[in-house]
Order: structure tokens, then sequence, then C-alpha cells
């Protein structure tokens, strides 16, 4: 490991996500003021994009983190039986699952059972597909549906809080199933899909429309849905950064775009791939 994956483990994770979450949630002038408009300054965000274009318009850090987007910002793309992206970021990797694995970065991998904290669909996944997006601190932080679906059920699973850079994705064995992380479990027209919002270092908090924001605990959670989604509408958001997976079965027969491969930057609602169930 190098230095910067070392000190990870050295801090207190979790307290220090907690500090962080009280100080992004508070609505106090000085406090909001300083934080938006320092950490807008330190990665050069533009409001232009967004609903509200005026760094006062936020009630909190955290309000301006999970910013929304102007209704006509990004385009869903609409191909027949398309993948899109989840979320504004760059694709940390992407492709099959092979032998229930599936790659984080250049020689590691990772079991795809680990990831969703659950052996059988574990199996279920095996020789699927997968789509690992990464978004950055300037990042969008909204996290959408990259297919049409119902949800079924949503598992939080307490975890470590490594960040998710690719520094770390490359230096830290099984990182994306040893964080923080919800799973999201879908019913879709060529079977069970998901998506993971994995959370990250300085993470405050997960919240999907299903859920509402998830409260941490030391044991599993699981809930059983019944909600119905379109390709492209918000599921959820992050309280600071993270990572977004999207994991299809065999059965869909993912073809991603060739366009599309590590380290691409891709839009919320930019094609990924096809299918062909």
């Amino acid at each position: 490991m190098n230095v910067f994956t070392t000190l990870q483990q050295l801090v207190p994770q979790q307290k220090l996500s907690k500090v962080a979450g009280r100080l992004a949630a508070s609505r106090h002038p000085y406090v909001k003021r300083t934080f938006i408009r320092g950490f807008a300054k330190a990665y050069n965000i533009s409001l232009d994009e967004y609903e509200r274009q005026s760094f006062n318009a936020y009630e909190s850090f955290n309000d301006f983190f999970t910013r929304e987007l102007k209704e006509d910002a990004r385009t869903i793309d609409t191909t027949a039986n398309g993948i899109v992206s989840p979320a504004d970021g760059i694709i940390s990797q992407l492709g099959q699952i092979k032998d229930h694995k599936m790659l984080q970065a250049k020689g590691r991998h990772y079991d795809v059972g680990q990831l969703l904290a659950d052996s059988e669909d574990g199996r279920y996944f095996a020789d699927g597909s997968f789509a690992t997006i990464y978004l950055a601190p300037s990042n969008y932080h909204r996290v959408h549906m990259p297919f049409t679906g119902t949800l079924t059920k949503t598992r939080y699973v307490p975890g470590t809080l490594f960040s998710v850079n690719n520094t770390t994705a490359a230096n830290v064995p099984d990182l994306f199933a040893r964080n923080e992380r919800l799973v999201c479990m879908f019913d879709t027209k060529y079977g069970k899909a998901a998506v993971v919002m994995v959370g990250a270092m300085i993470v405050a908090g997960i919240e999907t429309v299903a859920t509402g924001k998830i409260t941490r605990t030391d044991d599993i959670q699981e809930a059983d849905h019944d909600m119905q989604f379109a390709a492209g509408e918000e599921l959820g958001r992050f309280y600071l950064g993270s990572t977004a997976i999207v994991v299809l079965p065999k059965a869909a027969k993912a073809d991603w775009q060739e366009t599309m491969k590590a380290n691409s930057f891709v839009k919320m609602g930019q094609l990924l791939g096809v299918t062909k169930p």
C-alpha cells in the first residue's frame, strides 16, 4: 500500500465521517457559506447546469452537494434496451463478471456475492456484467436509474469508509465489497439486476427515494419494496462523493459501447451499452 491508503487505515473513519456529516448539515450562515464557497473554489464548480444558480440559495453544504440539475441539463438516451450511466463521473471499470469475480483495478478482483452481501445473489450474477462509476467531488451527486425496473429490495451493509478513487482501488483489496454500501435489487425484463451505492471516506450518508436517508447500524438492514422506476429517474443521492455500480445478469447479454472503458468520462443518462434479452 502507498502512504495515502495507509493513512486511511489509521484515521478513525466512522468518527471523521460523523463529524463531517454534522458540519455538512449545519445551517449556520458562517459554516455553510465557508464550506460551500471553499469547496466550490477548490473544485472549480460552476452552477450553470443547476436549478439554483446562487451559492446563497442553498440551506447547507449537504443541500449544495446534492444540488439538483436544471430540468433540461441531461438527456436520457432512449436507445432500445439501452443501459445508461447512473451518474456523472468516471468509469472506474466495466466488463464481464468471470468466475463470480468483478474487476476492481488492474490486478485486483473482488467477489460479486461479497459486494451484494448475499451468496445466492452472487451465484445469480455469475457470468453477468458490471459497470463501476466513480463520482468525483466536483460531480453532480444524485444517482439515477440505468434501466427500467421495479425495486424489490434494499440491503444496507455496514463497512469501512476508504476513499474510492483510483489510487485506493488499486491498493486496497476488495475495496467495494468492504466499504459501507446500499444494495438496490430490481426486477427487469431480463431478470434481476442491481445498483450498488458505495460509501467512502467522509461520506455523511446515503439516501434513496424508497428508503429516505439510511441510518448507520452495525448490522445489515434489509427492506422489501415494490416501486417502479423508468431509466433516468432519480434513485438516490450521496452526501459527499462515492461510487455507483451497475450489476446485470448473464441473461441481459450486455454489450458495452466500444467508447466506454476505464477512465472514460460519462454523464448521467449517457448510453453505456445495450442488452440483448
